[in-house]
């Protein structure tokens, strides 16, 4: 199967699903790609949390507080509208627990992994503005991310009603997740710390829902209503890797969406682990 022919298949699989779909893979050994759509603008959902967890290691590493920094859990933040307050509510929020252990301290470590893992809205607010979110931005163009914007935490309803979103594309998030594959993010170690985190990922209804038991992938998903995303490291059993990112927007028939973003997830790793003629 030619790259070409790959690209092909993706593009009239994604074509039967109502909605605007973009992809972007990269093979980290081949350094064979493919893009469709990746300059698209996309609500970032909660993909955003990968950038955020990338600034915590980059001022951890410049000591501006430790990962093991006791925080006071809160639910309580300002809207970057007008500085309002406003709350999270338990119910729309896929972690729950936090929830019930407000008042408590959690170390920042775990902040993130919630954040990450079971994509806790509450901690990730946390998280923000212990970070800044300009500062999230500001890094993710210095990794040459040059239009995932973090403008701001989970919720805030004035923000979105001014249509003031946290944005991504595909070809960004394959840039950042590229550089951690490679252990190019603040350095080495941090890199691998936050693809352990990410290989603990509890949603696993896209990239690798119909992969091998033995293919592990560090991913975040994002999803709010007519979105689906997933992105992510693909690590294989014989060590390569590659970097997939399946974004999608004006979803009809979600379920049937995801199934078809496996699918197309299915392609790309049998792509990548065909037989090469000699």
């Amino acid at each position: 199967m030619t790259l070409h022919k790959l690209k092909d298949e993706i593009s009239a699989k994604l074509a039967e699903q109502p909605g605007d779909f973009a992809v972007a893979f990269k093979d980290l050994t081949t350094g064979d790609s493919l893009l469709i759509n990746e300059q698209t603008f996309f609500h970032a959902a909660s993909t955003m949390k990968t950038p955020v967890m990338i600034e915590v290691y980059k001022q951890a590493a410049a000591g501006i507080f430790n990962l093991n920094d006791s925080i006071t859990l809160r639910n309580e933040f300002k809207s970057i509208v007008d500085s309002s307050s406003f709350i999270l509510n338990a119910n729309d929020d896929s972690e729950k627990e936090l929830y019930k252990h407000l008042g408590e301290k959690r170390t920042l470590y775990s902040l993130v992994y919630d954040m990450i893992i079971s994509s806790s809205n509450l901690a990730t607010n946390m998280v923000i503005e212990l970070v800044n979110a300009r500062k999230v931005t500001q890094t993710m163009r210095q990794l040459g991310a040059h239009k995932i914007q973090v403008l701001r935490g989970v919720e805030d309803s004035k923000a979105f009603a001014k249509g003031l979103n946290n944005v991504t594309t595909a070809k960004d998030l394959m840039v950042i997740f590229e550089k951690m594959a490679r252990g190019e993010i603040v350095d080495s170690a941090s890199s691998q710390a936050m693809i352990k985190i990410l290989l603990n990922q509890q949603f696993n209804e896209i990239i690798p829902a119909r992969l091998p038991k033995d293919v592990k992938v560090a991913h975040k998903t994002g999803n709010i209503t007519n979105v689906q995303h997933d992105s992510g490291i693909v690590l294989l059993p014989n060590g390569k890797k590659y970097v997939l990112v399946l974004l999608s927007k004006n979803l009809k028939k979600e379920e049937q969406a995801k199934k078809a973003m496996a699918e197309v997830s299915e392609m790309i790793y049998k792509y990548v682990t065909a037989p090469r003629e000699q």
